[in-house]
């Protein structure tokens, strides 16, 4: 049998061929709106991943800035602390390193003891007021002496009466301070063992049986009076009716940090610390308020003539810094030390005992005046001794 391939058409197979190529047609143009839906998701996606990237970019720079800030902050802090501190020790360096001239000018006394007017005997301690007017307990004239600035002798305010134990008279007076409040005196009339105030020539024992030696008094309405009976004791002022408060020492004789070995002149600073020179122990001791036992805070190496050591002390006073002076009776000179130094310096004197202007002999008192110019009482030379601050 013949195969016989089926008749098709003309028509039909032209119609077939176009449907075809349309479907081609068709088929390219799906491809290529695929192709193109495809590219705008193609870029969608790579668009998304590219804002992050730059969010976290913004963020990194926004916590670098803040990191910059913050450390240009603390730097300016520590510089600002830094000079701050730089400054607050130059100014106490400078403190420490006052120096006063080698040379002194006498305001008080002439080398020649005497009783007359323009001579002193033996001064012992002073007191300095605002007007730099002296007062000086002269003590051997048993008598209390004012020099107003500049003068060129004193005038007797207290005692002058001879030796006596009288109302108006002095034995061996050591230490003399002044109340500006009410203007008055107040003696440490030693040989009489009393305190005794005068005020216009008018005499008020104020306390009796006293060995008393220094006074001092402080800010706060107290006076404090050094005992040889190895104590300081304190008393409210107008109110001596009582035996005072012990505020240092009362332990009897030693050398222990809660002794005293005839105890002599006395500081009191601000925070009511007490300054006490121990003579006999060749050291000066603090005692902070309220404490048992002082601390060591000049000498206290036995008695000698090296930087570390102090050979019967006498005067002593402390500047704002805590800076403590202290006649250094038998080494004829005035010492600096600084709490918690091993030695202190020379300031005044040291250069022997004689009567030149850069000598003393066996001073005593000592004090400041506003300027901070040093005064010492020269006790065997009869006069007492301006050092001038060199600015």
């Amino acid at each position: 049998m013949e195969y016989k391939r089926p008749l098709i058409d003309k028509d039909e197979e032209e119609e077939d061929i176009e449907l075809a190529a349309k479907r081609v047609t068709a088929y390219d143009a799906s491809l290529e709106c695929k192709s193109e839906s495809e590219n705008a998701n193609n870029i969608r996606q790579s668009t998304r991943p590219q804002t992050g990237s730059s969010l976290s970019h913004r963020k990194a720079i926004l916590i670098l800035i803040i990191i910059v800030v913050l450390s240009l902050l603390t730097i300016i802090s520590i510089t600002i602390w830094v000079i701050f501190i730089k400054k607050a020790e130059t100014t106490i360096n400078v403190s420490k390193i006052n120096k006063w001239k080698e040379n002194a000018i006498t305001v008080a006394g002439e080398i020649e003891g005497g009783q007359k007017l323009n001579q002193l005997d033996h001064p012992c301690g002073f007191f300095i007021d605002k007007d730099k007017n002296i007062f000086i307990a002269d003590r051997w004239n048993h008598r209390i002496v004012e020099w107003k600035y500049s003068a060129k002798k004193g005038q007797i305010i207290a005692g002058g009466n001879e030796e006596g134990d009288r109302i108006d008279q002095l034995s061996s007076p050591t230490d003399v301070i002044v109340d500006q409040q009410n203007h008055s005196t107040i003696i440490a009339d030693y040989g009489n063992k009393r305190v005794i105030q005068w005020i216009n020539q008018n005499q008020q024992i104020l306390i009796h049986n006293i060995h008393c030696w220094g006074l001092a008094m402080d800010n706060y309405g107290f006076l404090y009076v050094s005992d040889e009976k190895n104590e300081v004791r304190r008393w409210k002022i107008g109110e001596y009716n009582n035996e005072g408060v012990i505020v240092a020492g009362g332990n009897g004789e030693g050398n222990q940090l809660n002794q005293f070995i005839s105890p002599g002149f006395i500081f009191v600073d601000e925070h009511q610390s007490v300054y006490v020179s121990d003579r006999e122990n060749h050291r000066v001791m603090k005692w902070k308020k309220y404490a048992t036992k002082g601390i060591v805070v000049a000498g206290g190496n036995g008695q000698g003539g090296n930087l570390n050591q102090l050979s019967k002390p006498r005067g002593v006073i402390v500047d704002d810094l805590g800076q403590i002076y202290v006649v250094d009776w038998r080494n004829h000179r005035v010492m600096r030390w600084c709490e918690g130094d091993k030695e202190g310096e020379i300031v005044v004197g040291g250069n022997g005992i004689g009567n030149q202007s850069n000598q003393l002999s066996y001073p005593t008192g000592l004090s400041f005046d506003d300027e901070g110019n040093l005064y010492a009482a020269d006790y065997r030379n009869h006069r007492v001794e301006k050092f001038e601050i060199i600015l």
